[in-house]
């Protein structure tokens, strides 16, 4: 297995943000993320939302296992990086994934308007921040934004599709989930300690945010003030994207449920 990862660590010169290698293939990519997910979403009948959704969540844990064991063996020599424990905002989509087919349809809707409306916010910022997408591999760099396209993918299909709830109540309803992700973020974050560099959700409570212009508000008011101001521009921000879809609702299709 050491010997597979080692064999796909094609080296690169980690492009530049906003160079010609990001414009285009973030452009393209999320093009093709959009037209994909109007694609699928038109065709409910014959690509069950659920099967959709599950098969994104499977995609996305196994290049998150590849992600893992290249990190581990060939990065980090054999050791543990915290900081690239699969759980950050990004991250949350792949489990909700899993985890859709097997839970009630009021469940369902939460979780559809979870992925649709943080889901897509954190595709689109990271594309728009791409610092933490570059790397000196080939396949770590080809992985991250493969990973957010596929999260503009699911946004715009679980809107598309109908699996997300509209209106003020609906986008309410995920602020429990939202919550309760904080709270394993945390978690992760103290119980590694700060030698472990862990920042889940970029709310470490030992550093700064390493996140553009919230990184300034934390040395400005302290690190827990900032991180509560990023966490509330977090949901704003999957506000407004919960808004801008309300005003586009698509025409009613049918949710066909799990077989």
């Amino acid at each position: 297995m050491e010997r597979f990862f080692f064999f796909t660590a094609w080296p690169m010169v980690p492009p530049a943000p906003y160079s010609c290698f990001h414009l285009i293939l973030a452009l393209s990519g999320a093009a093709a993320a959009f037209l994909a997910a109007l694609f699928f979403s038109s065709r409910s009948a014959s690509f069950r939302p659920w099967r959709i959704l599950f098969a994104c969540g499977l995609f996305l844990a196994l290049t998150e296992a590849y992600k893992q064991g290249f990190l581990y063996f060939v990065v980090n020599g054999r050791s543990y990086d915290w900081w690239y424990f699969p759980f950050q905002l990004c991250s949350v989509p792949m489990y909700l994934c899993l985890a859709y087919p097997f839970v009630s349809p009021k469940l369902q809707t939460v979780l559809g308007t979870f992925i649709q409306d943080f889901g897509l916010l954190g595709g689109i910022m990271a594309l728009a921040a791409p610092a933490g997408l570059m790397h000196p591999y080939w396949t770590l760099t080809l992985h991250g934004f493969l990973w957010h396209f596929i999260l503009i993918f699911l946004g715009i299909y679980c809107w598309r599709s109908r699996l997300s709830q509209a209106g003020f109540s609906g986008f309410a309803r995920t602020l429990p989930l939202f919550f309760v992700c904080i709270l394993i973020a945390t978690a992760v974050n103290v119980w590694t300690g700060p030698e472990e560099n862990a920042d889940m959700f970029y709310i470490s409570p030992y550093y700064p945010s390493l996140q553009v212009v919230f990184h300034s508000i934390a040395l400005y008011i302290g690190i827990i003030p900032g991180n509560i101001v990023y966490l509330f521009c977090v949901c704003l921000g999957a506000a407004l994207i919960h808004v801008i879809l309300q005003e586009k609702v698509p025409e009613a299709v049918d949710k066909p449920g799990v077989s």
